[in-house]
């Protein structure tokens, strides 16, 4: 019996796209990835002709239903082919403004074409939606994160609406990766930090990890992504520190030599 081969597909949504800290750690992952057998592929929003969603509703009409009116001239549909050959989507993007980039999110918002809002149904959560195209919107993914800021605020709203959109799309949700403080690790391009800083290492090897569970098990573990996502800053319990005002005034003083 041969055994199928895991199919990854990354949607890098960085405006940086194959030079930016996103692109990094989709990399770091495939590396584990490909170490199991599997086939990876990324692809960079930045590099692509994505239109923005215009809402106007040509494509409910039944004589074009379920097909965009930039379709034909944008690269929306080589996008959302690749996904259907996928086993396995990951959403990744950095943080801007508390949020998805802009390009993340002018994605998904064209997978609007793919479902038909006249036909009503529940979800497998049980939430009433109208009907989705399974073979793009259902497939289990992982999301990954990366911000400068060490605030776990900073990324909420994305972990929140991933996990909506994982209740309303019927797709599981098999990881999740938040790199902060991704200015102290040099966005992975600066070998001498993590030669400073274990922490770094440590986390760069925890996505290696992850990629490998994708491959080899359909998710990432929680231990692999809490390490993957774990504190970088060099002080002591420094992530149960960082919830008191006190400390932040303090911490701001030394860094600004007073």
């Amino acid at each position: 019996m041969v055994e199928s081969i895991m199919k990854i597909l990354a949607i890098n949504g960085s405006h940086r796209g194959t030079a930016g800290y996103t692109h990094f750690l989709i990399d770091k992952l495939f590396e584990g990835a490909k170490q199991k057998g599997a086939t990876c592929e990324e692809i960079a929003l930045a590099e692509l002709d994505i239109k923005i969603c215009r809402g106007c509703g040509v494509c409910r009409i039944e004589e074009h239903l379920s097909k965009c009116i930039y379709e034909e001239i944008d690269d929306i549909a080589m996008v959302f082919y690749k996904m259907r050959k996928a086993d396995i989507i990951i959403y990744a993007t950095p943080i801007y403004v508390f949020n998805m980039s802009g390009l993340m999110k002018v994605f998904i918002d064209r997978m609007n074409v793919t479902g038909e809002s006249s036909e009503i149904r529940l979800s497998e959560s049980g939430l009433f939606f109208h009907h989705v195209n399974k073979e793009i919107c259902s497939k289990p993914f992982v999301t990954i994160m990366c911000c400068d800021n060490f605030e776990d605020e900073t990324s909420k709203s994305v972990v929140t609406y991933f996990k909506t959109f994982s209740r309303f799309m019927d797709a599981p949700h098999v990881g999740t990766i938040i790199r902060r403080s991704g200015k102290l690790a040099g966005h992975g391009l600066n070998s001498e930090k993590e030669k400073k800083y274990p922490k770094i290492i440590a986390s760069h090897q925890a996505v290696e990890n992850a990629g490998k569970e994708l491959a080899t098990l359909g998710k990432i573990r929680s231990k692999t992504q809490r390490k993957a996502s774990r504190e970088i800053i060099p002080v002591p319990f420094f992530n149960v520190l960082k919830k008191f005002k006190w400390f932040k005034k303090i911490a701001l003083k030394k860094a600004k030599g007073l």
